[in-house]
């Protein structure tokens, strides 16, 4: 396959250079005007060719304005910083003059989404010189293969997160508009509360006989709660829930409703949902165990209350699809473990470890594999837990492993080699010494504290980071056989929409539904096959072809 090289050059142009095998020095393939560099891309997307490029927010976003979809890439930017914290890498093949540069380097923002923006900080980098490191460093590592397959998913979920921004989520102005006058009252003018609000506010107000309370100010709320009478020391509503007062029902009903108008109100309602999309910013690996952030509207964190908003184009359908407890088949599969596994085959894991005999009730089950996973070994969760270490010894073993690596102050990586951030703090400079004087127990428990506290991070970090893996090689093969779907632009064929850790959002003609669906589950088969090989460990999907979002339950 061609890798051909995309870079700024002065005087508003783009050089297109390939290195062929054996070269030292790369070929200059084109030099165009930056206008006409769509027209380039689009001319080489027939054959088989990976474009590189420093960073995929810099270089996508305006070949999609142009109608110019790209099949593969390599991200530098993300590449980058894989390579430069998985233990697999000999980072002296990634240094460089320009490596601070390459390690600061962050993601465009949406006013620089136009080819290119002025005092990029990418320009000062040399990416024709980063990728022949990235290249040898990669050639040189032991874990070769597993770390290409990484970084070829996260440039392709790099690749997928602008074609979701491009294209939008579908979303109803009118629905939502409508949701928040049923909930909060007409929207009111300048800024002012809604009805719904201002009359919780008095009833809080007559309630707690503080007739100048700012429910909006937990300082004041707090304290009106106390002159109240009320035995509490914050204003968190799993803290209120417990109080019994004729006040707190309306504090709470307030609290609610006032966070929907913060998250998801009528400003954000202007902001976010303009022309008939909702067009977040996802950011590809902004989390340490390469899960996706964004960057505003809260695409991470929409509430089912204002889902219904989420109303496919007429004639068209959402296909809505999540995996079943990703996170606990990931560990099978990671791990080796055939009575996991087995347990795995059921639709309902849980379910399936209590007909393998491994505790009594799916309560127990689940309590007891969410608190080997997250480092709940008290309470409920560490009394089942030996119990599955007896059942399934490789699975639990392993994130004990990772535990007990991450006390010693050790980096732990995914299943590919993406690699755990290094522990920060004295306890990771200074080991215990069991003969400390008394005077220093109480700095050696803080240390301790902290200790484990981080091995409950890497812990949980390998499967995680693992499941993220499992997750963008979903997308990957997804986004590949929905453009086989359909002719023409993207937003003409069935695409990507909405994808949040173990859920994704097609939006595609009505009469492709059935291909999109059976498109679906063959790529959760390929995920689970380039991640775990042979070993079978299966993914069900809950699958729904729905009009609206909220009607996929």
């Amino acid at each position: 396959m061609r890798r051909i090289l995309l870079r700024r050059i002065p005087g508003g142009l783009v050089e297109a250079v390939e290195r062929s095998a054996g070269e030292e020095v790369p070929a200059v393939v084109a030099r165009v005007p930056l206008e006409e560099l769509p027209d380039h891309v689009r001319g080489h997307e027939g054959a088989a060719v990976r474009w590189v490029w420093d960073d995929t927010t810099r270089w996508y976003p305006g070949l999609l304005a142009a109608g110019v979809r790209v099949q593969r890439c390599t991200d530098l930017r993300l590449s980058h910083a894989v390579l430069r914290r998985s233990p697999a890498v000999d980072q002296a093949l990634l240094a460089g003059t320009d490596t601070p540069g390459w390690d600061a380097l962050a993601p465009a923002g949406d006013a620089d989404a136009a080819l290119f923006p002025l005092a990029d900080p990418a320009d000062a980098l040399d990416a024709a010189a980063e990728d022949a490191r990235q290249q040898a460093a990669l050639a040189a590592s032991p874990q070769r293969g597993r770390l290409a397959l990484l970084l070829a998913a996260e440039s392709s979920g790099a690749l997928t997160a602008a074609e979701m921004t491009a294209a939008g989520l579908p979303w109803r102005a009118d629905v939502h508009d409508r949701l928040l006058t049923d909930l909060l009252g007409p929207r009111p003018a300048g800024g002012a509360r809604p009805a719904v609000l201002e009359r919780l506010a008095g009833e809080i107000r007559t309630g707690l006989a503080a007739p100048r309370l700012n429910p909006d100010s937990p300082v004041e709320l707090l304290r009106a709660l106390q002159h109240a009478g009320l035995p509490v020391e914050d204003t968190r509503s799993w803290t209120l829930e417990r109080i019994e007062h004729p006040a707190v029902p309306a504090v709470l009903e307030y609290k609610r409703l006032a966070r929907l108008l913060a998250a998801n109100g009528w400003a954000w309602l202007d902001t976010w949902a303009r022309d008939g999309r909702f067009r977040p910013t996802f950011l590809p690996g902004g989390v340490v165990t390469g899960r996706w952030a964004s960057s505003g509207g809260g695409a991470l964190s929409v509430p089912t209350v204002v889902r219904p908003a989420a109303v496919a184009d007429d004639g068209w359908r959402l296909v809505v699809a999540d995996v079943a407890q990703l996170e606990p088949r990931v560990l099978a599969g990671m791990s080796g473990d055939t009575a996991m596994a087995e347990a795995a085959r059921a639709a309902d894991l849980y379910e399936g470890m209590v007909a393998g005999g491994a505790v009594a009730t799916r309560t127990e089950a689940k309590l007891g594999i969410l608190g080997a996973m997250y480092g709940g070994t008290r309470g409920e969760s560490g009394r089942m837990l030996p119990r599955l270490a007896r059942r399934y010894p490789r699975a639990i073993g392993l994130v004990e492993e990772a535990a007990r690596a991450g006390e010693r102050g050790e980096v732990v990586t995914t299943l590919l080699g993406r690699g755990s951030p290094p522990p920060t703090g004295a306890w990771a400079q200074r080991p215990v010494d069991l003969g400390e004087a008394p005077e220093e127990s109480a700095p050696r428990a803080d240390r301790d504290r902290d200790r484990r506290a981080w091995g409950r991070f890497t812990r949980n970090f390998v499967v995680q980071g693992t499941g993220a893996e499992w997750a963008l090689c979903w997308l990957a093969d997804l986004r590949n056989r929905l453009w086989e779907l359909g002719e023409g632009r993207l937003e003409h064929r069935p695409h990507l929409v909405f994808f949040l850790h173990d859920e994704v959002l097609v939006h595609t003609p009505e009469e492709l539904a059935p291909a999109v669906v059976t498109a679906v589950h063959a790529s959760a088969a390929e995920a689970g096959r380039l991640l775990f090989g042979s070993f079978g460990v299966d993914f069900p999907l809950d699958v729904a072809v729905v009009r609206s979002w909220a009607d996929a339950g």
